[in-house]
């Protein structure tokens, strides 16, 4: 499947949406979202709604629907004509001795304590808001729902986690759904290295897009998004049998 419409049965869903609340990307916005619920979801459903700009955390799906405002915009990287620059390779060379392990999405201790610190130093750098999260809290959001297409790359240096990348796989990409590491190695700019890495695996897999998520523009959180080119865009979200009409960007 590649922006084709959907003809297979769609699984059973709960439907709901948000109250509004304070948006994270732009100044004075509030924020509403849609969501759908979806226990079974196969892979080409899955495969399915994120082409049409929806995104899942772990059995939930949701896209923005806010008042008024537009500017949260899917975009994916097109992997065949995807080309390095000099400073992404130089990421590729500092990992050289970071082992990487791809598995479905697992809950140690190791994984929480990482996540928590991560979140921590992202408050006092960004003001991100951040409580730590809990062994249920991380279940749902990152273990539940990945079925047979969900998988974790772990990043593990001297034996230590230090990274976890969270994607699925897609009838036609993977699907870029949240990256968190150790801020004490900063040199080894694992955000970049797990990007790209997604696109090794895509390449080796036949698959031709990373959906990134959103891009929100004047948004500083998305501005490394922009480094991986060439890409495409979605402006809207659009039924599950109607094509997703995405355009250069």
């Amino acid at each position: 499947m590649n922006d084709k419409i959907f003809t297979d049965k769609e699984p059973s869903s709960t439907d709901f949406c948000m109250l509004d609340y304070e948006c994270a990307y732009l100044p004075n916005k509030s924020v509403r979202m849609n969501y759908k619920y979806i226990e079974e979801a196969t892979q080409s459903y899955n495969s399915a709604l994120i082409n049409r700009g929806w995104r899942r955390f772990g059995s939930y799906y949701f896209h923005p629907i806010c008042n008024g405002c537009t500017e949260c915009k899917s975009i994916r990287i097109n992997v065949n004509e995807f080309k390095l620059t000099k400073s992404q390779k130089k990421s590729i060379k500092r990992n050289k001795e970071t082992r990487i392990v791809v598995q479905k999405p697992s809950l140690t201790q190791a994984h929480l304590d990482l996540y928590n610190r991560y979140h921590t130093f992202k408050n006092k750098k960004d003001n991100w808001s951040h409580q730590n999260i809990s062994h249920r809290e991380y279940r749902e959001n990152f273990v539940a729902g990945a079925h047979e297409f969900g998988r974790e790359i772990l990043y593990i240096q001297n034996d230590k986690l230090i990274g976890v990348d969270l994607i699925d796989i897609l009838d036609d990409g993977i699907s870029s759904i949240y990256f968190y590491y150790d801020p004490d190695f900063p040199r080894l700019s694992l955000g970049v290295y797990s990007l790209l890495y997604q696109i090794e695996l895509a390449r080796a897999w036949k698959l031709d897009w990373i959906y990134l998520g959103y891009w929100v523009d004047g948004c500083k959180a998305f501005a490394y998004k922009t480094n991986f080119q060439p890409q495409e865009i979605l402006n809207d979200f659009p039924y599950i049998d109607k094509i997703a009409l995405w355009r250069e960007f």
